[in-house]
């Protein structure tokens, strides 16, 4: 028997082993032995291609193709065939179980805070600025009226990377690199991440946005500061929200206050969240000390200005509701699905 009669035959006997299979593991079986590369028949007939005259190779090596092409194709079909059979992909899965709710993105809680409240500030005149997370001792502390023998500036309290060079304490930093850039006035406002060696728990986090405002210019008062306050109070909070001012001190500033504001959640009448006080605090304001204007080179015989800060995760954790700030840390599709 010549090849081309092996291959005839080959291709016969195939056709007809292939209707008698019933499972995919026999097919399996039977593809190895009529194509595989070790033991297969084809290979085997392949494998005289060798002993045959120039002129021969080409005629058989053309059939053994065709043979090849034939017998996978049928191996295919009838390999779709048993999977229909047996059910498919969905063999022994519950069908009427409802399907997976695909994930849809959303902001993180923090930057709805964020967002609000720069846009409430943008419309009262104020320029977003930013500046850098890694800082020196000056621009950190002592611009800003801080001496390094504070105890914000020890190391117990302060991310150093290196001798006089820190991850910013306060977003702060940025107010002294505004005021040496540019000549007052000035109305910025200073969102951005601020490191502290605070433990990781309910309520701290070593690492926090921050926000701040500054603003200078010639005659600007407290009354100023209570004004703009205030009407940024009703814009995020509502209209019936109110204000309030308890002395405080920061070293770079003079007066200074803690502002606080009527519980958004129970309307001041008293609740967990405020302590039954009906106020909730919100950030820390106050005047620019003249040491401050003297550091970056204003007259503070001549300018005025005011400050403020304040966490917008703080905000957000009593806006939402939110028992625990790790929350906000640890990207869990489940929690931040509820904002979108």
């Amino acid at each position: 028997m010549d090849l081309i009669q092996e291959l005839e035959t080959l291709e016969r006997e195939g056709r007809e082993a292939v209707g008698t299979v019933r499972d995919a593991d026999a097919l399996e079986a039977l593809r190895v032995r009529l194509l595989g590369r070790k033991e297969g028949r084809l290979t085997a007939i392949l494998r005289q291609l060798a002993q045959l005259p120039p002129e021969q190779k080409p005629v058989i090596g053309a059939a053994a193709n065709r043979v090849k092409d034939a017998l996978t194709e049928l191996l295919e079909t009838r390999a779709a065939e048993l999977e229909a059979e047996s059910g498919g992909a969905a063999a022994g899965l519950d069908l009427t179980l409802p399907g997976r709710t695909a994930w849809r993105g959303a902001r993180h809680p923090v930057t709805l805070v964020v967002d609000e409240i720069t846009a409430v500030f943008r419309s009262l005149g104020f320029t977003r600025a930013r500046g850098p997370e890694a800082e020196t001792d000056w621009y950190n502390f002592v611009s800003l009226n801080t001496p390094l023998d504070h105890p914000a500036a020890d190391a117990a309290d302060t991310f150093y990377l290196s001798p006089g060079v820190l991850l910013r304490s306060h977003t702060s930093p940025v107010q002294i690199r505004t005021m040496q850039a540019f000549q007052p006035p000035i109305r910025v406002l200073i969102p951005g991440m601020v490191y502290r060696r605070d433990p990781f728990d309910a309520s701290h986090a070593p690492g926090f946005e921050q926000i701040e405002g500054l603003a200078v210019d010639e005659g600007i008062t407290f009354a100023d500061l209570k004004a703009t306050l205030a009407e940024f109070a009703r814009r995020l909070f509502g209209p019936a929200a109110k204000v309030r001012f308890r002395p405080s001190f920061f070293p770079f500033t003079e007066p200074s206050a803690e502002v606080d504001v009527t519980c958004f959640l129970c309307g001041a009448k008293g609740c967990s969240a405020c302590k039954g006080t009906g106020w909730m605090e919100i950030m820390g304001a106050g005047m620019v000390d003249p040491a401050v204007f003297e550091a970056v080179g204003y007259d503070p015989e001549r300018w005025t200005g005011w400050a403020f800060g304040m966490g917008p995760g703080r905000i957000a954790l009593l806006r939402y509701g939110i028992p625990d700030i790790r929350l906000l840390y640890e990207s869990d599709t489940r929690f931040l699905q509820q904002f979108a």
